[in-house]
């Protein structure tokens, strides 16, 4: 396991990883992505700047709606959350135009982090949710993922749910939910409950909800017309 200390006040930051081993990993983000002098925006926008940066927030790139709303949540790009968008964009951001498939070694994705970090600004200006963050494995257990869920339960726990979110789909100023794949529904809601994703409404409602509750939820909304 490999810690990012960064440590609180204005006392420089420990290294995430090693930045040159992140350059070669950075090769992986190259078809989309720029760092560096003269850095320009390509199919994603250039990463200088990132750490400390809301989501969606580089003026002059055009976001995709849902990095937008992530943003406008609350979504800073820190260690412990660029390291989750890292290994499995969808976990921050759902619906994201980031092709990426997801960086699985944590190792790489601290090594990654550091090299990202030497192109930001001073530590002492860098927010994080801790003094501290891991480069962990934010990826969901996959006995959870593989719970078959009951449609019938998630039509009687959905009401609050729809309180909300509209059941035809409707996206007036709140993303629909319906007819989303299953995975993405559950791997959204466990970001929520571990405060990776920052809108506390949801946190609240998702920390409510078991793991069956949450397989329920999401095989309900994936069929609903």
């Amino acid at each position: 396991m490999i810690t990012a200390a960064f440590l609180a006040g204005g006392a420089m930051a420990a290294p995430i990883g090693d930045p040159d081993l992140g350059a070669e990993v950075f090769d992986q983000c190259k078809s989309c992505h720029q760092i560096g002098a003269g850095a320009r925006d390509r199919i994603g926008p250039h990463l200088n700047g990132i750490f400390g940066r809301n989501a969606g927030a580089h003026d002059g790139f055009a976001y995709s709606k849902s990095l937008e709303r992530a943003g406008n949540d609350g979504l800073v790009w820190t260690a412990q959350t660029l390291d989750a968008y890292i290994e499995n964009p969808r976990a921050l951001v759902s619906k994201t135009r980031m092709s990426f498939r997801g960086m699985k070694s944590p190792e790489d994705r601290a090594n990654l982090l550091a090299y990202l970090r030497d192109f930001s600004d001073d530590p002492s200006n860098i927010p994080e949710a801790e003094p501290t963050a891991q480069a962990t494995d934010h990826d969901l257990d996959p006995a959870i993922l593989a719970l078959e869920g009951d449609a019938e339960y998630g039509e009687y726990l959905a009401s609050e749910c729809l309180t909300c979110h509209q059941s035809d789909g409707a996206a007036d100023g709140i993303p629909p939910i319906t007819r989303w794949p299953t995975e993405d529904f559950v791997v959204a809601m466990h970001a929520y409950k571990n405060k990776l994703r920052p809108h506390p409404v949801m946190q609240m409602m998702a920390g409510r909800l078991n793991n069956e509750e949450i397989a329920a939820l999401a095989t309900y909304f994936k069929d609903l017309e």
